[in-house]
């Protein structure tokens, strides 16, 4: 019981200090999870925000719940997901009740003009960090060209993208898995 409360307090307290989406979070998972308690591994986080891509729901909530569920089963994700989503469920009624009647003052607009600015910085540290992750061999590099070009320059869907690299990464490292075993 006291390890469930404790995902429950470890994911209400990453739904408190995180903001500006699943990659924005990488950090604060990276410190919470990874460095301070050890639940997962970085290469883990990267495989849960793979599956996250082509699953339904925000990526965030999902990473949350696949760290619950590898902790504690289905239960730990449960609560994990709630601890995680309850902080912005509150915010977010909060902010409704309130952002018409002040969302045309100079001081509230430059505020989020400021908080975007600072949630592009946490998107492009979290880039960098996944970047370093993915990079193993001049095949992956060819893999995140091609996607990138594709996303970029033809406005490719990111499913067929996420699944043709998927693809990629089977044909290319398959047979290398298979010696290893």
């Amino acid at each position: 019981m006291k390890d469930l409360c404790n995902i429950f307090f470890v994911f209400l307290k990453m739904g408190c200090i995180t903001f500006g989406g699943g990659y924005a979070m990488v950090p604060v998972v990276e410190r919470e999870l990874i460095k301070k308690r050890g639940w997962v591994t970085m290469d883990e986080v990267m495989d849960y925000y793979t599956i996250a891509q082509v699953t339904p729901g925000i990526i965030a909530v999902n990473l949350s719940t696949f760290v619950g569920c590898k902790r504690k089963g289905p239960l730990g994700g449960l609560l994990a997901t709630v601890g995680f989503i309850l902080p912005g469920v509150c915010l977010m009624v909060i902010v409704s009740l309130f952002v018409q009647r002040f969302a045309e003052y100079a001081i509230v607009q430059h505020a989020f003009a400021g908080i975007r600015i600072a949630v592009g910085a946490l998107i492009l540290d979290t880039v960098i960090k996944l970047c370093k992750g993915a990079f193993k061999d001049y095949k992956s590099v060819i893999i995140f060209i091609i996607v990138f070009a594709l996303s970029a320059f033809v406005s490719a869907n990111p499913a067929l993208l996420v699944v043709a690299a998927g693809v990629a990464g089977w044909l290319l490292y398959g047979r290398k898995l298979k010696n290893h075993e």
